[in-house]
């Protein structure tokens, strides 16, 4: 990881455990926004279903044409952005365009985690997208990290893995062993933070029970759970 890219991830998993300790205030915070946010949207509500009323008694069929256009400029723009949602497409030679998958990002996934026993001992991440999300997880190794310092887990796999479309209920597996020396070393952790890539923007804290830190390094993804284990 460049220099750049590793303090923009340090600073990432600084701020997952900054968000933690804020989340009880803002909680009460948006329960009382919320509750005054209601009482203005009452109000305007009742204001606006009075207004079309009086336009209608006044004008008459030109009222209702106006509407219409209105209703056909918004159902015009909902259809562009429904395209710009897709992706531009890549064009299939046929006239028409095959939509393009979005990378995946560490806020698109459902995520869990165990420990296992193999190879001496592993936690074993699992990836699912969100419903309604389809997306792509890059070739190569997720970004793993422990402690404040975030220590980065190296690879456990010389060769880079292939990309993988997560959709409905296809999961994706990581296998991280969290100390690959042989020495006692080692610092006492509970959670690891995880990326999809070195520009993931929105890391996640994932709880994984009481483990020791030294030398971690981590798998790439791939489809079944008995190839994401790290061994050596």
């Amino acid at each position: 990881m460049s220099g750049n890219r590793r303090k923009a991830f340090v600073v990432s998993i600084a701020l997952v455990s900054g968000a933690l300790l804020m989340t009880a205030c803002q909680d009460s915070d948006k329960a009382a926004d919320t509750g005054a946010a209601q009482g203005s949207s009452s109000a305007t509500a009742s204001g606006d279903a009075a207004t079309p009323s009086g336009a209608s008694a006044a004008g008459g069929g030109q009222g209702t044409g106006k509407g219409s256009g209105a209703a056909g400029k918004a159902s015009g723009a909902t259809g562009r952005g429904s395209e710009e949602g897709a992706g531009s497409g890549a064009d299939t030679g046929n006239g028409k365009r095959e939509p393009v998958g979005q990378r995946c990002g560490a806020n698109d996934i459902s995520w869990n985690t165990r420990s296992e026993t193999q190879a001496g001992g592993y936690i074993l991440i699992s990836a699912k997208a969100k419903p309604g999300i389809t997306c792509v997880l890059p070739a190569g190794l997720p970004t793993v990290a422990f402690g404040s310092d975030g220590t980065e887990a190296g690879p456990a796999e010389q060769a880079v893995g292939e990309q993988i479309t997560l959709s409905g209920t296809t999961t994706a597996y990581a296998g991280v062993n969290p100390k690959s020396s042989n020495g006692d070393g080692g610092k006492e952790l509970d959670s690891i933070i995880v990326a999809v890539g070195d520009d993931d923007a929105d890391p996640v804290s994932l709880k994984v029970g009481a483990i020791t830190v030294d030398k971690p390094v981590v798998t790439n993804w791939h489809t079944s759970a008995t190839d994401a284990v790290p061994f050596g």
